[in-house]
């Protein structure tokens, strides 16, 4: 129930691995006689497979880790302990084997662990050949290593080894001796056990612990459950299209406190690793294989998803970069800035890196995205690396601390177009003007430059921003940025050139100003069309309201005046955007309202 595996074996002296639509996922070669037992671990991740006087250890994916020939007769019946480290067999000559899984191998970075016995782990650094043995009282049941951290439960007692001291781990006793998985983010990590999910700082301090109504956390896997430095989100098992989000600071639910709800079952979710936690992502992979983007905190606005691929077998979010990478369709993917999707769709294609993915065999997994390395394992079990170019990750690093001179000096000289469209895109999100122009010039988009040149003459900064969203293709969000700052005039025009009438005049007759210009520029636009007016909202206030279009122009032209005149740092009036005081929070301010009666 885990996994959604399922696994038989028979007759035919074969093991097998499906999955919950009958396909066969793998075959095992043949052994030398029947199969007579089978056994998953509690978790998911492993399966025992008892014959004649053999017992195999072996992946969830099907390929073997190991195989004991032990002198019992036939293995009729296999069964785990509940923290998935021991199996116990029933022989056909009458006797009980009992075997422990030992040379769980661990590698990050520089640093390479293994559970040599029950109770030790050999920890080396490969740079230098120092090699580090750790003792422990109890059994060891689950080891993570990851962000400079050795996370090691045993039955009792969680320690937390720092990759520069050895000598002194942070140790806290478990409230249960049966965790079942352990995730790690730079700044703390998630225990799972099997009723609760916690979150600890490395200093073995307790965050919080996120909870849901009828939430099973004995069957969350590296699949359903995902861990950033500020969130944490988990699958739903009993409705599988819905992914509970919580703030992993205090726990509670994020945004308006409503999970996020996909359109089809959830198959793995993803969050990404860096940047500020109100630019968190998820990906999402559903039933179809598809892969969405989706924006995880979000107040009042409507949650975007965003395809992003389809036929994905497997993804990986980059450790110090939001980069994502994929197996998908046949070909190894990334991309190197999947925000690119909200910012310029046009883009979306010029951001990635493919190639084909044939070398890796059929059914290939990434285990994780470091740098600017790749591990993959093969079907058959064995690990694969591969690179990408570095220059996509610096260039990150540069946007990420606002070096944009040096992000501009990087592409120069790098001379890539895929580079240049992930600084135009992450300048657009960033809303860097000068940036920006640079970027979308040097991959020929001249319409977009021209578009930049123009917002550059804007005086107002919310002005310039609410035009920036406009390029993203947000005409929700430069709304509100013009409402936010108080510039109604803007925020009118701005639904009046999207042809947005009945929002336009909405804003005109709620602020009680410039109802005129836009009942003129609706005249303009039904005769440009020989069109007589039809809308109800329209006619009740064309009445009592004369177009003259000498005054509307002045008007126009007293409104960009003042813009010039205002003072580019005023602070942003937050009543304005209320809609029913703006008047008396305007006026002390010099912005003051021009009645359109």
């Amino acid at each position: 129930p885990v996994n959604n595996l399922i696994l038989s074996g028979g007759e035919d002296c074969r093991y097998k691995v499906w999955d919950t639509y009958g396909r066969i996922m793998y075959s095992s070669a043949a052994h030398d006689y029947p199969i007579t037992s089978l056994a998953w671990t509690p978790n998911g991740e492993l399966f025992a497979v008892g014959s004649f006087n053999t017992l195999r250890l072996c992946d969830q994916a099907g390929w073997s880790y190991s195989l004991e020939k032990p002198n019992t007769g036939s293995l009729f019946k296999l069964a785990w302990s509940s923290d998935g480290t021991q199996v116990a067999g029933a022989c056909g000559n009458g006797q009980v084997l009992i075997a422990n899984v030992i040379e769980k191998r661990l590698e990050w970075k520089n640093y390479e662990a293994v559970v040599v016995s029950s109770k030790q782990i050999h920890v080396r650094n490969v740079m230098n050949e120092a090699l580090e043995k750790l003792d422990f009282r109890d059994r060891v049941i689950k080891v993570s290593l990851c962000f400079n951290h050795l996370v090691v439960a045993t039955a009792s007692q969680c320690y937390i080894y720092n990759t520069k001291n050895w000598n002194t781990p942070m140790i806290f006793d478990l409230k249960e001796g049966n965790i079942s998985l352990i995730l790690q983010a730079e700044k703390h990590f998630m225990l799972v056990d099997s009723s609760n999910v916690y979150i600890y700082s490395y200093d073995g301090r307790m965050v919080c612990s996120p909870k849901y109504p009828g939430m099973r956390a004995d069957i969350l896997n590296y699949q359903t459950v995902s861990l950033s430095n500020d969130t944490v989100a988990i699958r739903d098992k009993t409705d599988e299209k819905v992914i509970y989000v919580f703030d992993a600071q205090n726990g509670k639910p994020l945004g308006d406190g409503k999970p996020i709800t996909h359109k089809l079952e959830v198959m793995e979710i993803a969050l990404d690793q860096c940047g500020p936690a109100t630019e968190r992502r998820l990906a999402i992979i559903d039933k179809n294989r598809d892969l969405y983007l989706t924006s995880v905190r979000v107040f009042g606005s409507e949650r975007k998803s965003n395809k992003l691929g389809n036929m994905i077998q497997s993804l990986c979010w980059n450790d110090s970069a939001n980069m994502l990478a994929a197996l998908a369709d046949g070909k190894f993917t990334v991309w190197y800035y999947p925000n690119t999707i909200y910012v310029d769709r046009d883009l979306a294609s010029r951001t990635v890196f493919e190639k084909e993915a044939s070398e890796f065999g059929k059914n290939p997994q990434l285990l994780n995205f470091i740098g600017n390395h790749i591990i993959i394992r093969r079907a058959e079990g064995s690990l694969v690396g591969t690179g990408i170019s570095p220059y996509p990750a610096i260039l990150h690093s540069y946007v990420q601390s606002s070096r944009w001179d040096d992000a501009v000096r990087l592409c120069r000289f790098v001379k890539d177009d895929v580079l240049w469209c992930c600084l135009a895109a992450m300048s657009a999100y960033a809303k860097e003007l000068n940036t920006a122009e640079i970027a979308y010039a040097s991959i020929k988009e001249a319409e977009k430059v021209q578009f930049i040149v123009n917002i550059k003459d804007i005086p107002v900064k919310e002005a310039r921003n609410a035009e920036m969203a406009l390029l993203c293709g947000s005409p929700q969000d430069a709304e509100s940025i013009l409402l936010t700052a108080g510039l109604i005039f803007r925020a009118i025009m701005l639904n009046i050139q999207l042809y947005n009438w009945d929002r336009a005049l909405e804003l005109a007759v709620k602020h009680k100003t410039h109802v005129d210009t836009v009942l003129g520029y609706r005249q303009r636009y039904l005769e440009r069309f020989d069109k007589k007016e039809k809308n109800k909202r329209f006619l009740q206030y064309s009445e009592g309201i004369e177009i003259d279009w000498e005054k509307i122009d002045a008007k126009i032209e007293m409104e960009y005046q003042k813009e010039r005149e205002r003072p580019e740092r005023t602070p942003a009036p937050s009543a304005a955007s209320s809609g029913d005081r703006p008047e008396r929070s305007e006026r002390p301010r010099g912005r003051s309202q021009i009645s359109g009666h």
